[in-house]
Order: structure tokens, then sequence, then C-alpha cells
């Protein structure tokens, strides 16, 4: 297997690790063959699936990621089943990105890292990086809620807090590259060979099948992407009947995928309380909309994420509101029939509250 730029189609060889192509374009790692179940390893984190990777990690940076609980639930009228990835070491569904990416990385010699992300990325490179033993700069938005901020900070990671929109972070984390590997987790495509543990780890949660429906809160995508990657893989081994249908959850005041889908170019981007996904250009917009083929998106108002932050908290999971996208799409979802309360729905819960507990009260207490 080899990276491979997907406009040009340009490949290198994945002994050499790369963040983009020779053109400056986003790499992507193909689909590769699923494993069977007799190939899960008696390991207690993502890394029992390790046999799906693309290459052999045998000393990875692990802290037990992964293996996250999938519980079942009544929500608007239905059973659903709730993946609390927010129980992740670092608190966000980015360790399984993480564990596999900077694993990679540091096998290949790299010591030095920077990263750029407007919270849980950032907090997630800062703890792996630190559990690795390796150097990180985190490069975020000045906007960034304090609570991640000093996560970071607590790692022992270098904090650089960049003015403007999220694209100015990036911008300037690329600009750093060469003093450290830019290690991004939108760009660097071993972070969605971690992200797609999650499918693998879904197939076992559910005897070896796929659910119907997928709802996710999608920003860069790469839960999306890693989901589709590993159910289409288990899907070419003939390992399930049929591909789960994907959904995007996203804040109607930045939804450039939905906007997308829905034919609706022109949609303004607006300040969201739903910051982790606040990506108003996707790298990897074309394989996300790619990925939402057979099932869609959900473009949900601010007073809708807030209303199902509180029926989340309500029912004991206290997540970020990120995370709550979800559960209000779910709502518009069976509100328009795009899914039905007799199908097996996963709800993807991303982020914890922990770490946006000022936000957290100024919506749902005041003051």
């Amino acid at each position: 297997m080899d990276y491979i730029d997907p406009v040009d189609g340009a490949r290198f060889p994945l002994a050499e690790p790369r963040w983009r192509s020779e053109a400056g374009r986003p790499l992507w790692i193909e689909p590769g063959p699923a494993i069977r179940p007799t190939e899960i390893e008696d390991v207690r984190s993502l890394w029992r699936y390790r046999a799906a990777l693309p290459v052999s990690i045998d000393r990875p940076i692990t802290m037990g990621e992964g293996l996250t609980p999938l519980v079942e639930s009544d929500l608007h009228g239905s059973r659903v089943l709730f993946k609390l990835d927010f129980l992740n070491p670092t608190g966000s569904f980015k360790d399984r990105g993480t564990s596999v990416m900077l694993s990679y990385l540091r096998q290949h010699g790299i010591t030095d890292i920077v990263e750029d992300s407007s919270g849980n990325g950032g907090a997630s490179a800062a703890g792996y990086a630190a559990a690795g033993g390796l150097r990180a700069t985190i490069v975020a938005p000045a906007s960034t809620s304090p609570g991640k901020i000093s996560q970071v900070r607590a790692y022992g990671a270098d904090v650089v807090l960049v003015p403007g929109p999220r694209h100015e972070a990036e911008n300037e984390a690329i600009r750093r590259d060469g003093d450290a590997f830019y290690a991004s987790h939108n760009w660097q495509p071993f972070f969605l060979q971690g992200t797609k543990t999650l499918a693998y780890e879904l197939w076992e949660d559910l005897g070896f099948e796929a659910p119907d429906n997928i709802i996710l809160p999608v920003g860069a995508g790469s839960s999306l992407l890693g989901c589709w990657l590993g159910f289409t893989e288990l899907l070419r081994a003939g390992s399930i009947a049929a591909m789960p249908r994907l959904f995007a959850a996203q804040p109607l005041n930045c939804s450039p995928v939905d906007a997308a889908l829905t034919g609706d170019e022109e949609r303004p981007v607006i300040e969201t309380v739903a910051e982790g996904t606040a990506i108003a250009a996707p790298l990897r917009r074309a394989h996300m909309i790619e990925a939402l083929h057979g099932g869609g998106s959900a473009a949900v108002p601010e007073a809708d994420i807030v209303a199902a932050l509180a029926e989340l908290c309500g029912m004991g999971l206290y997540v970020e509101p990120t995370s709550a996208t979800a559960a209000a799409a779910h709502r518009m979802l069976l509100d328009s029939g795009k899914i039905t309360a007799g199908e097996r729905t996963v709800i993807l819960l991303t982020g914890s509250g922990m770490k946006a507990g000022d936000r957290i009260r100024q919506l749902l207490v005041g003051g």
C-alpha cells in the first residue's frame, strides 16, 4: 500500500512519513483488506485491531484508547445506541487517530511534532506525545475553550494561540513544519487509520454485524471517513451484509458539507457553540460527500443543539455541545423520514463536557 494523492494519483511509500503530496494536497490511504474475527487480538485497546492497519507497528503509544461503551437508551421515541467515545483517555474520539498516527511517526524516527487544533485534537496530540516521549507544539485559535488549552499545557506541550478563524491556526502550524513534523489530524492519513477502528469496534460490539445508521458530528470529517474506511473494508471482505448509512451532523451556522449536499453553497458561516465542528472549508470534503452516499446530513440550528445538550445531560451523558449536534440531528432525521425508529441507529458522542464546563454553565445554567 502507498500514500496516494487522490487528485493526480501520485503515490508515495508509507515507509516515508509525509503529510502532503508534492503538489501540496492531503494524502489518502485506500481501504485495505479487512481482518477476520479470529485476527482480533486479546488486547484491551483499539490495538486489538492492529492487523487492519496498512503497516506493522511494533511498539504503539497507547493509553487504553478505544473499547468505549455502547449504551442503549431511549431518544425521541425510539431506541438508540450511544457510542461513548468521549470516554477515551484525553476525553475525545481523537485519541483513536492520535494513537495510531503518533505511533507510526515515532516508529519512523519523528521526535518533534506540531499540530493545529480548535481543542480536542490538540489535547489528544499533546497527551499522546507526552505518553510517547515526543515534544509537541500545539497551535490553536485564540478563541479555543480555556479548559482545552489548560489540558494541553498540563501535558507539557508548548501552546501558540493565533487570532482569527480556525484556518489561521492551520496556516501557522504549516509555517512551523520543518522545525517539527506537521502531525495534523486533518492532513496525515494515518490519523484516519486510527479512527477506522471505530468501525471495527462497532462491528464487534454488535456481534459482528453493522448497524443500520450512524450519526456523527462532522467538522473535518475524521470520524466519518474512518467509519467509511473500516466498514468499506468489512463490506468488501463479505464480513457485513451492507454498509451502514452514515449521517453528518453539523451546526447550521457552519455546515459546508450539508450545504454542498443540498446545493446551498452560499450559506454563510457564523460562530457556533459546537466549536469542534467549526471547519468552514474541510480539506477532505469530496471524500466526505462520497462517504455520505446512501446516508445524508442534517444542519442543526443553535437552539436545537442547546436543547439536545440539556437532554443528554439529563440522561447522565455529560458531553460538549459538539456531541449534542448528533443527538439533535437524530430528531431531524426521524422527522424527515430519513431514518426510522425501528432501525438500529448509533449516535457517536465525541467529546467530554469536562472540557467545556464554562460554556455548558452559560448555556444550561446561566451566569
